[in-house]
């Protein structure tokens, strides 16, 4: 039996169709408009216009990948960061003292601790859209799981799994619903108790998954290393520092608009802190930094292999032909299946657009005057887009994020693909029985 590509074979060979698909697609674009007062560009709705372009050279698709590493520099940071950061508080032993003490405050009651996992990150996914800084807290998660006998498929299911249906099915995420509503121009977070609805469905589908497939595949029991039983003081101020700067952050990301060079400082901070507060030694601290990135590496180059993909479409002018080739049709169609045929289209088109604020930015303009053509409510169309771009996120080899979490968990993507399809397609489903619904009751 043939051994199936490793990630980066998997990234390389995206790159290389994207950079094909250039010389096969024809060129075109959109015009855009820049709102003066906000700053964001806007694409024009019925502009769309067939051009002449050259396709990216041989040198461009070589170029294509340090481009694309550099341009998800502030990312590729961030993750190196927090995984140094977390790898100095593992080195303090505050890590292990503190993970042992929830396992053994959980023991008998292992179902519950992953419904509070996974509904914690349900939580973050709807708020923030975390996503990429589970790439550093995947070595945790997973050693969590094991001391309590689930496998690497369940810790991340309700952690990376989790987020992703949360930003998906989300009311309030500000990287989709927002940005989205203000494309088609709704008013902001309007709709939201028909979101909060199908979210807790959502949830609930999900969660009742995760912890079907944990009781059914228990593994060994793996003891959590520590350094003594007992939780030190210096170890419960490391724990109280480390809940004290995910507050900070998720603040700072609401309130500031803090991004990923705010995290990345903040983290950084916490790591120098912990590392002394742990009597590490400023030599210490800086040798579990220095491991901590050579863990988190391979993760951070998958990420801008991803963005390389991207960078040769858009460099090949054949995105939006794409967009334009996906969504004309459906005009021509009943309703209901229109705002289907939008819903999976949304899905497809995450492939070469893997980040779905761009996405939002890029369709929602195009899709606000079909919509209406049509007679599907905005509402309704900006639902077709958040559940069939954002879930799309458990199962797109271009999304970085989902890729680098699997490189630092040492799973392979198809081995990802044969445990997650079926809690997938139930989101699926979900989301176009909740888009018919929307049909139905006259959402708006």
């Amino acid at each position: 039996m043939k051994r199936f590509p490793d990630t980066l074979v998997i990234m390389l060979g995206g790159i290389l169709l994207a950079w094909i698909f250039t010389y096969i697609i024809p060129s075109g674009v959109f015009a855009r408009i820049t709102d003066p007062e906000t700053g964001n560009t806007q694409v024009v709705a019925g502009s769309y216009k067939q051009i002449e372009a050259d396709a990216p050279g041989v040198f461009d698709l070589l170029l294509a990948i340090p481009e694309g590493i550099i341009a998800r520099a502030d990312l590729i940071v961030l993750i190196l960061l927090i995984g140094g950061s977390f790898y100095v508080i593992e080195k303090t032993g505050a890590l292990g003292q503190g993970l042992q003490r929830v396992v053994d405050l959980l023991k008998g009651r292992e179902v519950m601790a992953l419904v509070l996992v996974s509904l914690l990150f349900a939580a973050a996914g709807a708020t923030i859209g975390l996503q990429e800084e589970i790439i550093a807290l995947a070595p945790i998660l997973i050693l969590f799981a094991r001391s309590m006998g689930y496998d690497a498929f369940a810790a991340l299911g309700i952690s990376y799994g989790s987020a992703v249906l949360g930003a998906a099915f989300s009311p309030i995420n500000p990287f989709a619903v927002v940005i989205a509503q203000e494309a088609a121009e709704l008013p902001l977070l309007s709709g939201s108790g028909f979101r909060l609805v199908v979210l807790g469905l959502a949830f609930v589908l999900w969660t009742g998954a995760m912890v079907r497939y944990a009781r059914n595949n228990r593994v060994p029991k793996k003891a959590i290393e520590t350094e003594g039983n007992r939780l030190t003081p210096g170890s419960i101020l490391i724990l109280c520092l480390l809940v004290a700067t995910f507050v900070w952050v998720t603040y700072g990301m609401l309130q500031w608009g803090w991004y990923f060079n705010e995290l990345s400082a903040a983290f950084f901070g916490l790591g120098v802190v912990a590392g002394l507060v742990g009597k590490l030694g400023l030599n210490g601290t800086g040798r579990a930094f220095a491991a901590g990135f050579r863990e988190m590496i391979f993760a951070g180059v998958v990420i801008g292999l991803a963005q390389s993909i991207t960078i040769l479409l858009e460099n090949g002018k054949v995105i939006d032909s794409v967009v334009y080739g996906l969504f004309t049709p459906l005009q021509d169609l009943p309703q209901g299946i229109s705002a289907l045929g939008i819903y999976g289209a949304q899905a497809l088109l995450h492939f070469p657009v893997p980040s779905y604020s761009g996405q939002a930015v890029l369709t929602l303009p195009v899709l606000t005057p079909l919509s209406d053509l049509i007679g599907i409510s905005r509402q309704t169309c900006v639902l077709a887009y958040q559940y069939g771009a954002v879930n799309m996120d458990l199962i797109v080899p271009t999304n970085g994020a989902l890729m680098g979490i699997l490189a630092v968990a040492g799973i392979s993507y198809d081995k990802w693909i044969r445990f997650i399809w079926k809690p997938v397609l139930l989101l699926f489903a979900l989301g176009g029985a909740a888009i018919i619904t929307a049909i139905q009751i006259g959402y708006a």
